[in-house]
């Protein structure tokens, strides 16, 4: 018998165990992230600039004059925002000259020339995001509310929203990728890091990718078991 994707008298559903091993491996996926940053976090570049030095030297290579970089507080709460035009670098990454930090940084401006190039996926992932914090929010709650009243459109309908914050994940891979991409390039090229820290700041931003990665792959599980549960009470 089924009720709510449980398979009762036959164990649980391999899709419920599947969203519980998806999440597992997003926390794994996380805490590897910060051991990861916290090694490399104790290795100086050698050219000694800050995660801000380093950042700004980037956007003077590009010739991008309107972009500011910024400390915000937190750890690891870096990230670019297009709409005030601001690089905001974290307390770990401000300040530090790390090549984790400088590595981290260098992302944040692949970030910014993903902007100022019109790149695609970031055009995407920028378009869907009001949606997408919609579908985050009020997918599940109107997916649950549509079953406690036997309503299949209403389900459809939480069904649908949900979909918008995965599609969003998705479209986040190639942006977050790409910026890493960017970053490695620049650095190396500018002369900011040596070719063995290169190395280096690859893994760390390889880890943080892989955040994201988790995150992608758990939500799409989570939207096909909620399919599923939908096919079933039908």
């Amino acid at each position: 018998m089924y009720y709510g994707g449980m398979r009762y008298g036959y164990g649980i559903d391999p899709m419920y165990i599947l969203v519980i091993i998806m999440g597992i491996l997003c926390m794994v996926a996380s805490a590897r992230v910060s051991s990861v940053y916290r090694k490399y976090a104790k290795i100086r570049s050698m050219s000694g600039l800050t995660g801000a030095q380093a950042a700004m030297e980037i956007l003077r290579r590009n010739g991008i004059n309107d972009v500011t970089v910024q400390h915000v507080s937190g750890n690891l709460t870096d990230h670019y925002d297009p709409r005030n035009k601001t690089v905001n670098l974290s307390d770990a990454t401000y300040n530090s000259n790390s090549v984790a930090a400088v590595g981290v940084a260098a992302h944040e401006c692949g970030h910014v020339l993903q902007h100022y190039n019109a790149y695609l996926p970031l055009q995407v992932r920028t378009a869907i995001l009001p949606a997408a914090n919609i579908g985050s929010r009020a997918g599940i709650p109107l997916l649950i509310l549509g079953m406690f009243l036997s309503l299949r459109p209403l389900i459809t309908l939480g069904i649908m929203v949900f979909s918008l914050a995965v599609l969003f994940q998705l479209v986040t891979l190639p942006v977050e990728f790409n910026a890493s991409g960017r970053a490695l390039v620049m650095l190396e090229e500018y002369g900011i890091l040596g070719h063995d820290e290169i190395g280096d700041t690859r893994k760390v931003l390889r880890a943080a990718a892989m955040t994201y990665v988790a995150s992608a792959a758990s939500a799409v599980v989570q939207l096909l078991r909620l399919i599923m549960i939908n096919n079933r009470r039908r």
